[in-house]
């Protein structure tokens, strides 16, 4: 099984759009707001939550202080599409 690309960097851009670039050079705007459903990603609906998402070093992925977080395969996915 091939190993996903690391995040390396996740940047604000405007709206529910974060532009993301991995290890592997990909690098993509990616829309989010179809997205934020569900317990977890509901208060990111506020655009001040959702602005305040950070990496995680750890984890290789967009996460926020609510507990929400996005799989790192899915940014990886969505990015390449």
């Amino acid at each position: 099984m091939t190993q996903t690309p690391k995040l390396v960097e996740a940047k604000y851009v405007d709206g529910y759009r974060i532009h993301v670039v991995f290890d592997d050079g990909l690098e993509a705007d990616l829309d989010l707001e179809g997205e934020l459903w569900g317990p977890v990603f509901e208060p990111l609906k506020d655009i001040s939550q959702f602005r305040a998402f950070r990496l995680d070093p750890e984890l290789r992925t967009i996460v926020w202080a609510t507990g929400a977080d996005l799989a790192p395969e899915y940014v990886y996915q969505r990015a390449a599409a």
